[in-house]
């Protein structure tokens, strides 16, 4: 059984422990857990990170034990926000838990079967001066105070409710709850969940006199310094309800070269030997533009969206490439619409009317004057052809099957449009 801690930290997974000791704990099995908060339906790309350390446990022969957190996600964790979370009502919190589900079972399957639970299953039997007496006694305000996720919100104008500051007592106690009752030894999560994972390393000890033990990995972000896992649109989804996996492979395909390699280790199973021959061969001068992403695409999309979903995305790719000799059918677009964004639009907003007029009015284009300038540069595309002409207008042939259009800003963005 390889050492998981050991691979995590040649991947550059690990940004803290709160003990060495974790290295050797991991050389016999042990039981993992991670903490998802319901806030949506969906987890996305930035939770990505925190399924992945879950799946090297369980390659190397640990079980994770995931909470979805029934309970805390009504509360809501201060941390990394500046503002409080809005309220979430019991319905929606359980819809929000089975879509949650539904994306780690379809990824944590390589291994030991994971363990689901929800901790509204043990606090829901608690009464508020029960939880004090039995939780509470154990955690000094000093020491809450000084975490950095308090300290951050206290000094903010927002400031910080009851509510979000019991947060780290409610987490703390999930840790023990699943120390006693299920023999969880680790916690796993992001370096802004530290001051909420030894909340309840410090609750185990005083409790029982027993070490447990948390692992963070860096959050990810981009070499400009943004969030990763956010788009211009929003979150990046892992459910394919939400984001189709033509959408998703075409969000890691479109990652910077700063980027990439540190994705490549972080996010998908490639051996490490391999992810330095990329490295080294992106520094080439003979260097082909994007063949490190597009190994990068579909690793991570097999392993959100299985095999299918990934040969999906590549047909689709494949489908609607800007100069490609596609054979545009509407069978062929009909295919493409399940899997691309789409919108509809009355015949009178288009035949025969100026392309320009077309763009900003799909929103592909933020307004006439861009889009003139994005033709005359050559980068926007009709069914495939390019088109250089600002005063091109839409014609009744262009309109495949006499119901849709193609349009495509650039190689990556691109808009199906259906008429009404």
């Amino acid at each position: 059984m390889k050492n998981v801690v050991k691979i995590l930290k040649e991947r550059g997974f690990i940004d803290a422990t709160t003990s060495d000791e974790i290295e050797q704990l991991v050389e016999k099995p042990i039981r993992v857990y991670c903490g998802f908060d319901p806030t949506a339906d969906s987890l996305h790309l930035g939770n990505f990170v925190a399924i992945m350390g879950l799946a090297w446990f369980q390659r190397c022969g640990h079980t994770p034990v995931v909470i979805v957190g029934g309970a805390t996600g009504m509360i809501g964790d201060p941390s990394g926000k500046s503002i409080e979370r809005v309220m979430l009502t019991e319905e929606i919190v359980e819809k929000n838990l089975q879509g949650i589900r539904k994306n780690l079972t379809s990824i944590l399957k390589m291994g030991n079967e994971p363990i689901f639970l929800n901790n509204y299953e043990w606090f829901k039997n608690f009464s508020f001066l029960g939880f004090l007496r039995d939780a509470g006694k154990y955690f000094r305000v000093g020491t809450m105070l000084s975490k950095d996720s308090v300290k951050l919100r206290l000094n903010s104008e927002e400031g910080l409710s009851f509510t979000e500051f019991s947060y780290q007592v409610l987490q703390g106690y999930d840790f023990l709850h699943l120390h006693q009752n299920y023999g969880v030894s680790v916690q796993l999560g992001g370096s802004d969940q530290w001051g909420n994972i030894t909340a309840g390393t410090e609750l185990i000890r005083k409790v029982t006199g027993a070490a447990g033990y948390g692992l963070t990995f860096p959050l990810l972000t981009k070499s400009d310094g943004q969030k990763f896992g956010k788009s211009e649109k929003g979150a990046i989804w892992l459910s394919p309800e939400k984001l189709s996996p033509y959408e998703f492979y075409q969000h890691l395909f479109r990652t910077t070269d700063a980027d990439v390699i540190k994705l490549m280790r972080m996010l998908t199973f490639m051996e490490m030997d391999e992810i330095k021959q990329y490295e080294q061969e992106m520094k080439l001068p003979n260097y082909s533009p994007n063949f490190a992403q597009k190994r990068l695409a579909e690793e991570v999309t097999r392993i959100v969206h299985g095999e299918e979903g990934l040969q999906t995305a590549i047909k689709v790719t494949q489908a609607a490439k800007p100069g490609a000799q596609t054979d545009l059918s509407l069978e062929a677009l009909e295919m493409l619409s399940r899997d691309m964004p789409s919108i509809q639009l009355p015949l009178a907003d288009l035949v025969n009317k100026k392309i320009v007029d077309v763009l900003a009015l799909s929103g592909l284009q933020s307004s006439k004057s861009e889009a003139r300038k994005l033709i005359k540069n050559g980068g926007f595309y009709l069914n495939n052809h390019q088109v250089l002409d600002i005063d091109a207008a839409i014609q009744p042939s262009d309109l495949i099957g006499e119901k849709m259009l193609l349009l495509a800003v650039g190689k990556k963005n691109k808009l199906l449009v259906k008429v009404l």
